[in-house]
């Protein structure tokens, strides 16, 4: 079994806005070509992969996809989507030998998952067509003049994808029957008007396609982890966590407030976005940071947070103390912590456990927080 791939490559993006071809911004921090070179080159049914590009870009797509160059295929891109794809298939037609399928996807649709490309294969290999499409959710209208003049039954309508399979040698005579005045947005219409109508498989609402400014945005997740300890020894009669006091026969010993979990809350949230820990943005060193408020420093954390680019989506913290007793502060901690990151209460997780007399958390010598935080990318 020989499978192609074509992506045609050569639009300019213009409803984007941007001054050059959108696939060759990133999308989180990698180019939206490279994202969709790398879906079809990992998997093991494609043979080659065709770009249809435009001339004038094609030096800078080599060399931004130099190590995927093995399986890579250069066409020339048309003015239209239509001149593009079948440019390409005039390419692969001169190949030996030629291949037994050929799947066509948009360049701009970078979220392509494996299980597509699968579900795709599978389809094209049982009925010599596959086209990617989700069924419409949403009431489906006839706009005319700026008013509905018309509803379509929505149980049998279906917006397309790609990628769209089809056996090559149907597909490559379809497009030789079109005539230069005719113009098709993908290829199912082709292959539906010149050979059959061609079979449908389930796509996925993650396969978008990149077509607008705010397409760009991307969603990413990280996670981070934040372990602190302080040992009790200071004359005080009492301790903060969270932000709450609570008294106790000794005050943790600490250059700032002592707040154990902020502590950790801090080191997981700098941690997950790639930061260094607190000791370096808030050293014990420096005199402005002594007895300083953490909550306040929580607030700083944030600050740095959404300069980067992220936003918490949630905290959860385990401590370890054979005492005070905690369960009676603890939805005051939550309230407090959430307040310095302008979140729900809900959004924060707090445990509290003893070390069962094992060791120094056991013996009462002192406090120990692992905190874990999920960022998002804003936007």
């Amino acid at each position: 079994m020989n499978i192609f791939a074509v992506l045609p490559a050569a639009g300019c993006g213009s409803r984007t806005g941007l001054k050059k071809n959108k696939i060759l911004h990133p999308v989180g921090g990698i180019p939206i070509l490279r994202r969709t070179v790398d879906a079809f080159y990992r998997h093991e049914a494609i043979t080659k992969i065709v770009l249809a590009v435009n001339p004038a870009e094609k030096e800078e797509i080599r060399s931004m996809l130099a190590q995927y160059r093995e399986k890579i295929l250069f066409a020339e891109g048309g003015n239209t989507r239509t001149e593009s794809v079948k440019n390409a298939l005039e390419r692969i037609a001169a190949q030996d030998p030629i291949p037994d399928y050929v799947l066509i996807h948009d360049a701009a649709r970078p979220f392509v998952t494996k299980k597509i490309l699968d579900d795709c294969i599978a389809t094209v290999l049982s009925h010599g067509s596959a086209v990617c499409a989700l069924p419409c959710t949403d009431t489906l209208v006839c706009a005319e003049f700026g008013m509905i003049s018309r509803q379509y039954d929505r149980t049998t309508a279906y917006t397309l994808q790609t990628p769209q399979g089809f056996t090559f040698s149907d597909l490559l005579l379809a497009y030789r029957n079109i005539s230069p005045e005719q113009n098709f947005t993908d290829d199912s219409g082709v292959y539906a008007k010149y050979i059959a109508p061609p079979f449908l498989f389930q796509g996925d609402p993650c396969n978008r396609k990149i077509t607008f400014s705010e397409d760009f945005r991307m969603n990413e997740y990280r996670t981070g982890i934040g372990i602190d300890t302080h040992a009790f020894g200071s004359d005080k009669n009492y301790i903060l966590l969270g932000g709450v006091k609570i008294p106790s026969e000794r005050g943790l010993v600490a250059h700032s407030d002592g707040d154990v979990l902020v502590h950790a809350v801090m080191d997981a949230l700098l941690s997950a976005a790639g930061l260094r820990d607190i000791g370096c943005y808030f050293p014990d060193t420096d005199p402005a940071y002594q007895d300083a408020d953490s909550l306040a420093l929580l607030e700083k954390v944030a600050a740095l947070l959404s300069e980067k680019g992220y936003t918490v989506t949630n905290i959860s913290a385990a401590i370890v103390a054979e005492r005070p007793k905690l369960a009676p502060h603890i939805d005051a901690m939550k309230k407090n912590i959430a307040a310095a990151l302008n979140l729900a209460a809900d959004q924060i997780g707090i445990s509290a456990g003893t070390n069962e007399k094992l060791g120094f958390l056991g013996r009462g010598e002192g406090i120990t927080v692992t905190a874990n935080a999920l960022l998002r990318t804003i936007g």
